[in-house]
């Protein structure tokens, strides 16, 4: 998992403070060029409504590529940390482009964030 200095964890606790509260983090901004968090809404990536704790490649009526769809991920904090830091690595051949999230007190704000769209 990843180490963080006492400024870095005092910014995590003020993000996740944030997420908790509904309001997006900073670093979702990347995020929500391709992803909408609105149930059933998706564009060129799926909704993110609702996604934590589900199987990868199955939110309904998003077209997956074969990668993605037989990956057997399932997006908890574990998959997800690996995957919003470098998603080609984790699914290889997936159509997500995003080269990933760089610090991982953004990952963890991101993260926190997705467990409040339900």
């Amino acid at each position: 998992m990843f180490r963080m200095s006492g400024g870095a964890a005092v910014a995590l606790l003020l993000l996740t403070s944030a997420a908790q509260a509904g309001d997006p983090p900073t670093a979702f901004n990347q995020c929500k060029a391709c992803h909408k968090v609105e149930a059933g809404k998706n564009a060129i990536g799926p909704s993110l409504f609702g996604i934590f704790g589900t199987k990868a490649g199955s939110v309904a009526g998003y077209q997956y590529s074969p990668a993605m769809k037989s990956s057997g991920l399932t997006w908890d904090d574990a998959t997800l940390s690996k995957y919003l830091a470098n998603p080609k690595d984790t699914v290889p051949g997936s159509k997500m482009a995003f080269a990933g999230l760089k610090k991982p007190e953004d990952v963890a704000a991101v993260i926190a964030y997705l467990k409040t769209l339900r």
